[in-house]
């Protein structure tokens, strides 16, 4: 035998596009924060004009322990900070520039609201990461090459002094009118050469290694194409963008519509970010604290994100105080009990489950895999089966209304189709059916399933065998 090719007590050979180890951890979080604050909430704004007094910044009862807290009570294993949006006003006491923090009346210029987020994300055992908008519409350098080094400095002084930093993200919103210093005017760049992106991303990598890269391009995670929280029902880790006019793409450039499902087995493992706001608009306004999202209506989006394989970029804007409004965290906490309640007990974790085809017949590919809550290990089958049946039976009825299936993706997305079935009278009938499943793909059924019989099927593979890592099966409470 020649000595490349896979024999079937070995693991499955990688297939197509791999997760990087920053992108595996990424895939883990699944639900994490964003926290826009900064002028707007003051102002009433959503994009500031960048003329903004530094003094109409001025939380009167800032409390960043108590903002993760209400974080944390909804599961969130991460947030993320505007640091600087499209105002260009600084919420660290940046070298930079004076529209920042520094020059706020807030604790007479000495606070700095980066460092207290980002250590009480880690007090509290969340990850911490930065939104810098590369767009400034205070600074008068905004579209000369002064201002790309004055960004970058801004990346470098964020990345080097605040600690682990999980994920950068970058903006696609580039250019237009502005303040720009006192010019006041419409200000246009390239989008695609002007922030020099490679040497920008270049920096990060240097600094911060395990972050994560978010923008329309990525390179490591990309826009799902909506700010209303869902990717398409099919859709792909794997993803190549394609610039508005065919070309070649960039952060603002970009056929986005495409994010919602990515390209199946393409070249980039670039999975997608679903970003929604808790509210209305991205930023804090009192207008709209009758108009929070209910639990219900968070957890219809999880299902829509991270039960598509993608993640859950929750916005929760802190208020005037520096804190998370009443409503918020009310509904904050009541998703996250809700998330417990339902994943806390896997129905099928004492049934017996039977597959047509086991790797090698080996005990490291056995179906057991697919219920030992371990990510790493799973079930294959042989070289050149890509489709295959799962049995699950019990001596009791099963109850439930969820299922959710995880891949293997350490090894790439190599399933293709699949479907659940229940026997019944003395025949198999269709649960639910889908395509892609990547690292998570959770079935919401319309009713509650008692059934001590089950079957998923392995309908298609694109690589030469199947490598799937969880089966699971959970009763939602309704």
């Amino acid at each position: 035998m020649e000595p490349d090719l896979i024999t079937n007590d070995q693991a499955p050979a990688p297939f197509g596009a791999l997760p990087s180890h920053g992108q595996l951890k990424w895939h883990a979080r699944e639900v994490y924060a964003f926290l826009h604050f900064t002028v707007n909430t003051f102002t009433d704004r959503e994009w500031g004009l960048g003329d903004e007094d530094c003094s109409v910044f001025n939380p009167t009862d800032f409390n960043a322990e108590l903002i993760v807290l209400a974080l944390k009570a909804a599961g969130m294993k991460a947030a993320i900070l505007t640091c600087k949006h499209h105002d260009g006003f600084c919420l660290w006491p940046t070298k930079t520039t004076e529209h920042s923090i520094a020059h706020s009346s807030w604790r007479e210029g000495k606070g700095d609201v980066v460092r207290e987020i980002s250590n009480a994300c880690r007090q509290h055992g969340l990850e911490f990461g930065i939104y810098v908008s590369p767009w400034d519409r205070n600074n008068a350098h905004y579209g000369t090459a002064e201002y790309v080094k004055i960004y970058r400095e801004q990346l470098r002084e964020l990345l080097t002094v605040y600690g682990p930093i999980c994920e950068v993200w970058h903006d696609g919103a580039n250019g237009g009118d502005g303040y720009y210093g006192g010019a006041r005017e419409t200000r246009s760049i390239d989008r695609r050469t002007y922030y020099g992106w490679p040497e920008t991303w270049a920096l990060v990598r240097k600094l911060q290694p395990d972050a994560v890269i978010f923008s329309d391009v990525g390179p490591d995670i990309r826009w799902v194409g909506n700010e209303s929280g869902f990717a398409n029902e099919t859709c792909w880790a794997t993803y190549d963008p394609v610039g508005e006019d065919g070309g070649v793409a960039a952060p603002g450039w970009t056929r986005y519509r495409e994010g919602g499902s990515g390209h199946a087995h393409g070249k980039h493992w670039l999975p997608a970010e679903c970003d929604v706001s808790i509210r209305p608009g991205w930023f804090w306004h009192e207008t709209e604290n009758g108009k929070v999202k209910s639990p219900e209506a968070l957890m219809e989006l999880y299902f829509k994100s991270v039960g598509r394989g993608a993640s859950f970029l929750l916005n929760v804007p802190p208020d005037r105080r520096g804190q998370i409004s009443q409503p918020d965290a009310e509904s904050l906490a009541k998703f996250g009990k809700q998330i417990a309640n339902l994943f806390k007990d896997n129905v099928a974790k004492h049934a017996r489950l039977t597959a047509s085809n086991v790797r090698g017949k080996k005990s490291h590919f056995a179906t057991s895999k697919l219920l030992d809550g371990k990510p790493d290990t799973y079930w294959a089958t042989d070289e050149g089966v890509t489709s295959a049946d799962l049995k699950i039976e019990c001596t009791h009825e099963l109850k439930f209304n969820v299922i959710r299936l995880r891949e293997a993706i350490a090894l790439g997305q190599r399933i293709d189709s699949f479907s659940v079935d229940t026997w019944i009278d003395g025949a198999w009938k269709e649960l639910a059916s889908g395509t892609s499943i990547g690292s998570c793909r959770l079935i919401r059924l319309a009713q509650q399933v008692n059934s001590c019989t089950l079957r998923l099927r392995i309908t298609q593979s694109s690589a030469t065998c199947i490598a799937l890592s969880e089966f699971g099966l959970y009763l939602e409470a309704t």
